[in-house]
């Protein structure tokens, strides 16, 4: 793409994300996955790609920590 049609059609760039704005949607991730009823420290030790893993499919998660 040249500079020419980045200026004509603004919606084919896309503003990058920051590592501040990641690592607080992280943060907040593992925040939602202790409120689960997930241990602190277990969540602690997991790393982002498995948080987010388990994150879509709460109603598992809750269900493997009561059984």
């Amino acid at each position: 793409m040249s500079k020419t049609t980045l200026q004509r059609n603004p919606s084919k760039s896309r503003p990058t994300k920051s590592a501040g704005a990641k690592a607080q949607r992280v943060k907040v991730q593992r925040r939602r996955l202790v409120a689960l009823g997930m241990d602190e420290a277990t969540v602690d030790a997991m790393n982002s790609t498995a948080v987010r893993t388990m994150l879509k499919h709460p109603k598992k998660v809750t269900a493997a920590l009561k059984g």
